[in-house]
C-alpha cells in the first residue's frame, strides 16, 4: 500500500494525472487523438485488416477496374482494378512515415540551432537567424518543390525537400523560447554556482523550451503529409508502385468526373488526417500553454 501511495505522489504521475484531467475537458482534442490513434493502428496492421493486401503492390486486375463502392470493394476500385480501400489504408502507413521522418529531420536540425542561437546570442545568433531567414523567404510549397525537382522525383527526396523547408520554423520557435528561459532565476542560479553551459542547456533550458515545439510539431504532422501529397500530385513526390494518397489522386484525375470514388476517398483520407492532427495540436496548446489555459 505504501508503494502505491509513493507512486501516486510522484511529481511525474501528478503531471500525468493533471494532463489527463485537462484532456477530458477538451472533446475536440480527444476526437483528434482518437482519429490519430485509429490511423496508426490501421497503418501498423494494414496487411491484416485489408481485404486485398496484394493490391498495395503494382497489380493489375482489368476484370475489376473502376467498380463503384460495394460490399466487395468498400471504396470501389481504380483503373487497374485495385481495391481503393486497401490502398487508402496502406497509404496511411506511408503518410505517417513521411510525417514522422520529416519532423524528425527538422527537429534534429532546428532545435539545436535555435538552442545555440538563443543562448549564446551575438554573431552566432545573427548567423543562424540570417540563414533561417533565407529559407523562410521562399513560399512554403515553392522551396520543397524546387529541391524535390532538383533531386529527382522520389518519396525520399520529397521528404528531404520538405525537411529543409521546415527546420527554420523550429529554429525560430526554440530561439524565442530560449531567450525567455535563459533569464529565469533557476538558470541564473545554476550559472552562478559554476554549472557548465552544456549542463544548463541540456538540463534546464532545453526541457523548459520544448512545449511550443511539441505543439507546433503535432500540428505540422498534418501539414507535412499534405505537402508530400501535393508534391506527389504534381509529379515530384512518390512514384509507382509506392502507395501514397497524393499519387492515388493524380493517377485518377483523368477520369474522376465519371468515377468519383477514385479521388474522393484518398482526398477524404488527407482531409481527415490533417484535421485530426490540427485538433491534437490545438488541444495540446490549450493544455500545455498556461496563458491559453488560464
Amino acid at each position: 500500500m505504501a508503494e502505491v501511495i509513493t507512486v501516486l505522489s510522484n511529481p511525474r504521475w501528478e503531471r500525468l494525472r493533471y494532463f489527463i484531467h485537462l484532456s477530458k475537458k477538451n472533446p475536440l482534442f480527444l476526437i483528434g487523438l482518437g482519429v490519430v490513434f485509429f490511423l496508426v493502428i490501421a497503418a501498423v496492421f494494414a496487411p491484416w485488416i485489408t481485404p486485398y493486401p496484394e493490391d498495395a503492390k503494382y497489380s493489375i486486375k482489368f476484370g475489376s477496374k473502376l467498380k463503384p463502392p460495394s460490399m466487395d470493394h468498400f471504396f470501389g476500385t481504380d483503373a487497374l482494378g485495385r481495391d481503393i480501400f486497401t490502398r487508402v489504408v496502406f497509404g496511411a502507413r506511408m503518410s505517417i512515415k513521411i510525417g514522422v521522418t520529416v519532423l524528425a529531420i527538422a527537429l534534429v536540425i532546428g532545435v539545436p540551432l535555435g538552442l545555440v542561437a538563443g543562448y549564446f546570442g551575438g554573431r552566432i545568433d545573427d548567423t543562424v537567424m540570417r540563414i533561417s531567414d533565407i529559407f523562410l523567404a521562399f513560399p512554403s510549397l515553392l522551396l520543397p518543390l524546387v529541391i524535390a525537382a532538383a533531386l529527382g522525383p522520389s518519396i525520399t527526396n520529397a521528404m528531404i525537400a520538405i525537411s529543409v523547408a521546415w527546420f527554420p520554423w523550429y529554429v525560430r520557435i526554440v530561439r524565442a523560447q530560449v531567450l525567455t528561459v535563459k533569464e529565469q532565476l533557476y538558470v541564473e542560479a545554476a550559472r552562478s554556482i559554476g554549472v557548465s553551459r552544456f549542463s544548463i542547456l541540456a538540463k534546464h533550458v532545453l526541457p523548459n523550451s520544448m512545449a511550443p515545439v511539441i505543439i507546433q510539431a503535432s500540428m505540422d504532422m498534418g501539414y507535412t503529409i499534405l505537402t508530400a501529397a501535393g508534391l506527389s500530385f504534381i509529379g515530384v513526390g512518390a512514384r509507382p508502385p509506392t502507395v501514397e494518397w497524393g499519387l492515388m489522386i493524380t493517377d485518377a484525375r483523368a477520369y474522376f468526373l465519371d468515377f468519383w470514388w477514385t479521388v474522393t476517398f484518398p482526398g477524404l483520407a488527407i482531409f481527415v488526417t490533417v484535421l485530426a492532427f490540427n485538433l491534437v495540436g490545438d488541444g495540446l496548446r490549450d493544455i500545455l500553454d498556461p496563458k491559453v489555459r488560464d
